[in-house]
C-alpha cells in the first residue's frame, strides 16, 4: 500500500485515487479476457472486456454482454469482486489489507483515504474505514439473506443464495448489475415485493453514505445531526417521494409498462423506477417503452444521483440542494446561501456550481459525440446513455449492447469520470490543488 515515487515523477493524492481505479479495471478487464471467465471458454473481446470492466468498477451497469448468460462462475466473481472494490473504494480495501498485516497507516495514505471516502478531516479515518467495512458485509449479508428466501425455492440452495449475495451487493454499491440473463434485469420479478423493495432498500442505503448512517446511529447520544445529513436525508426522501408519484402518474394508463399490472405492482414498479436512477441500474419495467415524460424524469434522477461519500454517482444530492438553496437567497435578497439558520460559505458553493457545469459539459460533450458516431440511433437514446455513463447508473434504452467500438470507448471513459467525480478529475490533472493567493481588482458585469 506503500507508494513511493523519484523526484521527477510526483503524484498527489487526487491523482493516486484516479491512477487506483485505472490499476483495477485493468486486472479486471484482463481477468475477464481469460478463457475461463467467459461460459463458451474462448477469449473475449478486449474492448468489451474493458467496458464491462470499467462499469463494474465504476458501479455503473451498463453492459455490452449479459452478465448472466454469456460469463462463466469465475467471470461473474470477479465481476463482483470489481463492484465490491469500485463501491467500497480501493483503498477501503487496502486499508482492510494493511490492517489485517499488521501495517500502520502513514499520513500518505491517509490523504488519499480522505479523498475517497470524500470526508471533512483525516482524523478517525482508519477507524472510520474499519466500521465503513462491517457496516458493509453487515447490510450486504442481511440483504443477501432476504434475497435467498425469494431465490432458494425457485432455483435451489446454492444457486438461489449465490443469487441472493450477487444482487445484494450489486444493489449496496449501486451498480445495478444483474444474473438473471437474457438482458431482463428485475421484470421478471415485476410483482415481488420482497425482493423489489429489499433491492430499493440496499439502493437507498447506500447512496446515503456511511457518513450520514454513522450521525443517525449515534444521534440518540447526541440529539443533534449535522446540516450535511440533514440535507442527505430531506433531500433523498424528497427525490424519491415525488419521484415515484410523478412516476406512477406518468406510467399509470401505459400498458407497455405499469398499465395492466395490478395496484400492488403499479406501486412498487413505481417505487423501483424512483429509486434505482440513484444511482443504480436495476428495473421491473421496460425502460424503452417508457414514456417521453417517464424518460425524461428518469435522466433528471440519473444526472443527480446520490450522496457524496456513498456509493453512488451523479452531481449529489447536495450539490442539487446546494444550488436550489442559493437561488432561493438571491431571491430573496440574502448575500449568502442560508439554510436552517446556517451560512454556507462561498467556496462550498462555488464548488457546487463547477460539479454541476463540469457534469454537464461531460454530458453534453459525450453525447454529441456519440451522435456523430452512431448515426443511426436518436438523440434521446444517446442522451440516456450519456447520462446514464455519468451517473454510474446502468439503465439504458437498449443502445448499449449496440454500440460500435469508438463509442464503447467514450461511454467507458464518461463512466469513469463520472465515478471518481469530475470536480476530481478536473483536481487529478492539475499543476495545483491549491489555490493562489493573487487577488485582483473587482469588476461587474450584467447578468440576466
Amino acid at each position: 500500500m506503500r507508494i513511493k515515487f523519484n523526484k521527477y515523477f510526483r503524484v498527489n493524492e487526487i491523482q493516486i485515487l484516479a491512477i487506483g481505479f485505472i490499476i483495477v479495471i485493468i486486472i479486471g478487464a484482463v481477468l475477464l479476457c481469460l478463457p475461463i471467465s467467459s461460459k463458451r471458454s474462448a477469449y473475449t473481446n478486449l474492448i468489451d472486456c474493458i467496458f464491462i470492466s470499467t462499469s463494474a468498477t465504476c458501479v455503473t451497469g451498463l453492459v455490452t454482454l449479459d452478465t448472466g448468460t454469456y460469463w462463466s462462475y469465475f467471470g461473474q466473481i470477479v465481476i463482483l469482486m470489481l463492484i465490491q472494490i469500485g463501491g467500497l473504494g480501493f483503498m477501503s480495501i487496502a486499508t482492510l489489507i494493511a490492517l489485517l498485516m499488521g501495517r500502520k497507516i502513514t499520513l500518505k495514505e491517509r490523504l488519499v483515504i480522505q479523498q475517497s471516502l470524500n470526508s471533512f478531516t483525516i482524523q478517525g479515518l482508519v477507524k472510520m474505514s474499519k466500521y465503513l467495512l462491517i457496516f458493509t458485509f453487515g447490510v450486504e449479508a442481511a440483504g443477501a439473506a432476504i434475497l435467498a428466501t425469494q431465490f432458494v425455492p425457485e432455483l435451489g440452495w446454492a444457486k438461489g443464495i449465490y443469487y441472493g449475495i450477487f444482487h445484494s451487493v450489486s444493489a449496496f454499491c449501486n451498480a445495478g448489475i444483474d444474473i438473471i440473463g437474457g438482458f431482463r434485469s428485475l421484470t421478471p420479478y415485476s410483482d415481488n415485493a420482497v425482493i423489489l423493495l429489499t433491492i430499493s432498500a440496499l439502493i437507498v442505503i447506500g447512496g446515503l453514505g456511511f457518513f450520514v448512517w454513522q450521525e443517525i446511529y449515534y444521534f440518540k447520544n447526541k440529539r443533534k445531526i449535522s446540516l450535511h445529513s440533514k440535507l442527505v436525508i430531506i433531500s433523498t426522501i424528497f427525490l424519491i417521494v415525488v419521484g415515484t408519484v410523478l412516476m406512477f402518474l406518468f406510467e399509470m394508463d401505459n400498458p407497455k409498462t405499469i398499465g395492466n399490472m395490478q395496484m400492488k405492482g403499479k406501486v412498487l414498479s413505481s417505487i423501483v423506477a424512483s429509486v434505482v436512477p440513484r444511482t443504480a441500474g436495476f428495473n421491473s419495467i421496460s425502460t424503452a417503452d417508457m414514456s417521453g415524460e417517464g424518460i425524461f424524469l428518469t435522466m433528471l434522477l440519473m444526472f443527480i444521483g446520490g450522496s457524496p461519500g456513498s456509493t453512488a454517482g451523479g452531481i449529489k444530492t447536495t450539490t442539487a440542494a446546494l444550488l436550489i438553496i442559493t437561488v432561493v437567497s438571491v431571491i430573496k435578497g440574502r448575500g449568502d446561501a442560508e439554510v436552517y439558520e446556517r451560512r454556507i460559505g462561498k467556496e462550498i458553493v462555488y464548488r457546487a456550481l463547477v460539479v454541476t457545469v463540469l457534469g454537464i459539459g461531460v454530458v453534453m460533450i459525450g453525447t454529441i459525440i456519440l451522435c456523430m458516431i452512431e448515426k443511426p440511433a436518436s438523440l434521446e437514446y444517446i442522451l440516456y446513455e450519456v447520462i446514464s455513463a455519468f451517473g454510474t447508473v446502468g439503465l439504458t434504452l437498449g443502445l448499449t449492447p449496440h454500440l460500435s467500438v469508438p463509442s464503447k470507448i467514450i461511454v467507458s471513459l464518461i463512466m469513469y469520470a463520472g465515478r471518481i467525480g469530475t470536480l476530481t478529475l478536473a483536481l487529478s490533472l492539475a499543476q495545483k490543488t491549491i489555490p493562489g493567493t493573487i487577488k485582483y481588482p473587482e469588476d461587474k458585469i450584467l447578468i440576466g
